[in-house]
């Protein structure tokens, strides 16, 4: 089973579940951190990393030499990342998104493939070798993270299958391309969100950018009693399950603070991830209903 932990913004807990999880996870686990900008699950479970390699984009080399300036890649490429311009032909490694198009439309095969740097793929262990641990980290200044989290979760499948690990996947915030490309893999999507107006906005963002998908997906509200009426009544509405409510609680703060695992660090929030940890199974395992199929016109 893949759970994809994700939040409608920042600062909600995601990374506090995601931690607590692959921690009181029953059976093999891999925690794996997709929000390759700004990786911070490390962090939490202290890993001892055991590998790590480069990851690179295939993007074009141009040779003006056997260029014919027909303008077949110019005009395939959406992202304008190579151009002619009259007898110049010009190519822009860093906006290239890397699909291979135009080296497979040039006739003259004047163009080659090359490589630009995104970042490293890294993977050990943590909890005293009991959890799997894959991140990536994307290269300072580099704009595009999706094929750097592509080549992160084909690691993850290789360290994960074998072992007969279930995944944990700590996603980046938002409703952007890198979240959605985050939970694509999972067998179910938890959202962690808390009662405020801001985070009830962001929920609802999320929640609408995942439908799409056709995933089962679940909710955990942290600093619970903050408020909360609008979200729990908007989760009934949507059936939605409220898989766990996180108290607020400064003792909370205080071991995020210090980089501690809460679920390790307070023993009774301990048994409410171990409850969340089941429950989350029984939703993955749930029948879902068949959509009925639209009548003809």
């Amino acid at each position: 089973m893949i759970v994809a932990v994700a939040s409608g913004k920042g600062g909600t807990g995601k990374t506090t579940v995601a931690s607590c999880l692959a921690w009181v996870w029953k059976g093999p686990v891999l925690a794996v951190d997709l929000d390759v900008e700004e990786p911070n699950l490390h962090l939490f479970l202290k890993p001892r990393l055991d590998g790590r390699r480069p990851a690179a984009l295939e993007v074009p080399i141009a040779d003006e030499a056997r260029c014919t300036f027909c303008g077949a890649c110019a005009d395939l490429c959406q992202f304008k990342a190579i151009t002619v311009l009259g007898s110049v032909l010009l190519a822009f490694p860093e906006m290239c998104h890397g699909c291979g198009g135009c080296i497979a439309v040039c006739p003259q095969g004047a163009l080659a493939p090359g490589s630009r740097e995104l970042g490293e793929v890294l993977w050990g262990h943590a909890g005293g070798g009991r959890i799997g641990f894959c991140m990536g980290r994307l290269r300072v200044g580099e704009a595009l993270s999706p094929p750097l989290m592509r080549a992160v979760i084909a690691q993850a499948r290789e360290l994960a299958l074998p072992a007969g690990a279930d995944v944990v996947i700590d996603a980046p915030p938002g409703t952007s391309c890198p979240a959605i490309q985050a939970v694509s893999p999972a067998d179910l999507i938890v959202l962690v969100t808390e009662p405020t107006p801001f985070g009830f906005h962001d929920f609802r963002l999320a929640h609408e950018a995942f439908l799409p998908l056709g995933k089962p997906m679940a909710v955990v509200v942290n600093r619970a009693g903050l408020g909360g009426e609008d979200l729990h009544g908007y989760c009934r509405r949507e059936n939605l399950p409220i898989l766990a409510e996180i108290p607020l609680d400064r003792r909370i703060a205080r071991a995020y603070a210090k980089g501690d695992v809460v679920a390790a660090a307070l023993t009774d929030l301990h048994a409410l991830f171990e409850r969340l940890a089941d429950r989350i199974g029984g939703v993955a395992d749930a029948p879902r209903p068949v959509p009925e199929a639209a009548p003809h016109a």
